[in-house]
């Protein structure tokens, strides 16, 4: 982690809130790098991260078993990992309406029809919940008023600018230059 500013005592109080942000919302471990600039003379902040690789992306049948009863036409779901029970009620609930749903005791949930298709359903996408607490993490760290915010994250590097004023040419260079080193 790398935070330049031209006062020493000021780069010393950013590395610690970004520090101190990071273990609140426990994302030390899920960060590869970092990178941030302040200038308190021209309103601007950078900051450029480097997320770590996460886990692929969890589906329906990695998370539950699925059987379809062609007598009674219903597809019994059968949830096998509760932690991903929230997730998987909240899928369902986006593609069917919540009266379509019977769920008559906390591991089984049934719908009507043959619904097998939804088997390789994603149900978590630990990538995009990283990226997604990052982005919060990122809220978090930037100066109170700082109104303008352009953001340019690519891939695995999430970064930004943000000042109260417009944004320079020079600025995004600098954070170009933070991508790349982090690249």
């Amino acid at each position: 982690m790398l935070v330049e500013c031209y006062d020493e005592k000021g780069a010393e109080v950013y590395d610690m809130i970004i520090r101190q942000i990071f273990q609140d919302l426990i994302l030390g471990p899920s960060v590869d790098d970092l990178r941030a600039f302040a200038d308190p003379d021209q309103v601007v902040f950078i900051l450029a991260i480097k997320m770590k690789k996460t886990a692929g992306n969890i589906f329906m049948h990695d998370a539950a078993s699925l059987n379809y009863d062609k007598a009674e036409n219903k597809t019994i779901i059968t949830v096998d990992n509760e932690n991903f029970l929230p997730n998987i009620l909240k899928k369902l609930w986006k593609n069917f309406s919540r009266d379509e749903i019977y769920q008559p005791d906390r591991f089984t949930i049934i719908l009507d029809g043959d619904q097998m298709n939804i088997n390789d359903l994603i149900i978590d996408n630990s990538q995009a919940n990283l990226r997604r607490r990052l982005y919060d993490a990122v809220f978090r760290i930037l100066p109170e008023g700082f109104r303008i915010i352009k953001d340019l994250s690519k891939g695995d590097i999430i970064a930004v600018i943000a000042t109260d004023e417009l944004i320079m040419d020079s600025w995004i260079e600098k954070a170009n230059e933070f991508i790349e080193e982090l690249s």
